[in-house]
């Protein structure tokens, strides 16, 4: 539940905004895209609230107790059987009372949530007794936090997660170690394997992964001189993350890790990119700020880059102690939308709720750690 700290660097708007690209190292390519679109130069709206359908699912669910009660992270993908599976990273489950949770609540770093006809059920790995993430921890304690999935070859779902590891005894002592490729069943959900992926450069790769134009891509995020910012890799082959690795290098795709550059700046540790009109559309925390409360709609003609400024298409009202829980403790992180969900001009938007009160407050209160769920709807003029 600690994972935004790696990335520290109100009401629904109707912003109507101009577009402007942001400034660019490198010409725009036509990865999946066009050199020119109309999105570019034309003009977004954006109006945001609460959908209430998945809210209201999830709180009911994660105040019955006894599987999930909250989590970070927040991805979705369609699953076999008319089902979609909800991806999350640090995970709380068990008991909840009165809106609080035990002290002594089970804990795993991942999990994943699957809904269907009858509601939603809770996956985990170890028994159930001693629950353990889908993808469990290492002997030597390593755990993994995960990206955003993706479907495989025969009937298997990929999650490029990330691996992590103490480096002393504080809330906030860890660090990244690798990247790596967890491979489930489709149906169970269980872990088949665990395989390294591209870790070279310090390069978090999994923040957002995509399918376009007979490719499978995948952004990751670093910190380049203070500022978070976007990376994007291409693989080829029909196994999606399983193939040969490319990365952008500002003018075309290079086999060396090395030579990946920035597509974007300020971007959260999770983000998403995909299709929209005639080019692309990102949402995104802005973290041009500290603990900044503005989701962002950013587009782009492509998939390299560059990337608009953005529209504000939501405040989050929790932050802060001026925020709804008046508390200067919670902070609000790792906004993205879900295409899997989108219908027309209506997107789903999940971000996430967390605490630096890791002792009393995300137990006293289950809201705390849980995530919020949009309805945006853009609507955009061309020029």
């Amino acid at each position: 539940m600690n994972r935004m700290i790696r990335g520290l660097g109100v009401v629904g708007l109707g912003a109507l905004l101009t577009l402007g690209m942001a400034p660019a190292a490198h010409a725009a390519a036509p990865t999946g895209g066009h050199r020119t679109c109309s999105l570019a130069s034309g003009t977004l709206t954006a109006a945001a609230s609460t959908d209430t359908a998945l809210t209201d699912m999830f709180t009911t669910y994660g105040d019955t107790g006894g599987g999930w009660t909250g989590g970070d992270s927040t991805f979705s993908l369609r699953l076999r059987g008319n089902t979609t599976g909800w991806f999350f990273s640090d995970t709380f489950l068990g008991k909840v009372s009165d809106g609080a949770r035990p002290k002594d609540s089970p804990f795993v770093n991942n999990s994943i949530v699957v809904q269907g006809k009858n509601g939603l059920r809770t996956v985990t790995g170890g028994t159930p007794s001693a629950p353990e993430g889908v993808i469990p921890p290492e002997a030597n304690g390593d755990w993994y936090w995960i990206g955003n999935p993706i479907d495989g070859t025969g009937g298997t779902v990929q999650i490029p997660v990330l691996r992590f590891h103490r480096t002393g005894s504080g809330s906030f002592d860890f660090a990244w170690v690798a990247n790596r490729l967890a491979t489930l069943d489709g149906k169970t959900l269980t872990l088949r394997s665990l395989t390294d992926l591209p870790s070279a450069t310090g390069i978090n790769w999994g923040s957002w992964t995509m399918r376009d134009h007979g490719s499978t891509y995948v952004y990751g995020i670093n910190d380049v001189a203070g500022v978070r910012s976007a990376y994007l890799a291409r693989v080829s082959g029909n196994d999606g993350l399983r193939g040969t690795w490319s990365f952008w290098n500002g003018t075309g795709w290079s086999a060396a890790e090395s030579a990946a550059v920035p597509v974007a700046p300020y971007v959260s540790n999770e983000f998403s990119v995909a299709p929209y009109q005639d080019g692309y559309l990102m949402i995104t925390q802005d973290t041009s700020e500290l603990f900044s409360t503005r989701i962002l709609a950013r587009v782009s003609c492509s998939l390299t880059g560059p990337f608009s400024t953005g529209v504000a298409v939501y405040r989050t009202p929790e932050t802060g102690a001026s925020g709804s829980y008046h508390d200067a403790n919670v902070w609000t992180y790792n906004a993205h939308e879900h295409p899997d969900l989108r219908r027309g001009n209506h997107l789903v938007v999940t971000y996430n709720v967390n605490t630096f009160d890791n002792v009393n407050s995300v137990y006293d209160d289950v809201t705390i750690y849980r995530p919020r769920f949009l309805d945006v709807t853009l609507n955009f003029t061309g020029k």
